[in-house]
């Protein structure tokens, strides 16, 4: 069965058109990747926990504050990525400053084979990108989320 998870594209009316907020992934293997390596704040959930849920939680846990106006999330369907997860993900209007932005840490042994754990963000950094940069930011099947959220508008 495929991995799932949920996340939260939140946008809003920036100087130059349109923008969202992507984060990058934390990590020394994410440390030099860029283009198509974004993502939203998304997380995974098994089975008996809500999407809506977990995107609300992980949200809050990747950016270190919670969505201010969670009623007003808008579908945004699923979509597969190469590596077979299933993403689904709710759109959200507002404003957060992406430079404050507080991920929580996960443990991995670093450098491999080294019996050291080291400590890293989840993500480890947030910015806003007009919906023409997130499509060459985000990973390639998250770019439908953008297209779906331009529909909308």
């Amino acid at each position: 069965m495929a991995r799932r998870s949920a996340g939260i594209l939140l946008h809003r009316d920036g100087p130059h058109g349109r923008e969202v907020l992507l984060v990058h992934p934390g990590g020394p293997f994410w440390v030099r990747r860029d283009d198509g390596a974004w993502s939203i704040p998304k997380g995974e959930h098994d089975d008996g926990e809500e999407p809506m849920a977990c995107a609300l939680r992980e949200f809050e846990e990747e950016l270190g504050s919670a969505l201010e106006h969670a009623g007003e999330l808008v579908e945004l369907g699923e979509v597969r990525q190469r590596n077979r997860k299933v993403v689904r993900a709710w759109a959200a209007e507002g404003d957060l400053d992406a430079g404050a932005v507080r991920s929580n840490t996960f443990a991995m042994e670093w450098p491999p084979r080294s019996g050291r754990t080291q400590e890293f963000p989840e993500i480890d950094r947030a910015e806003w990108f007009t919906l023409a940069r997130a499509r060459e930011k985000l990973i390639d099947a998250q770019a439908a989320f953008v297209d779906r959220l331009e529909e909308r508008l």
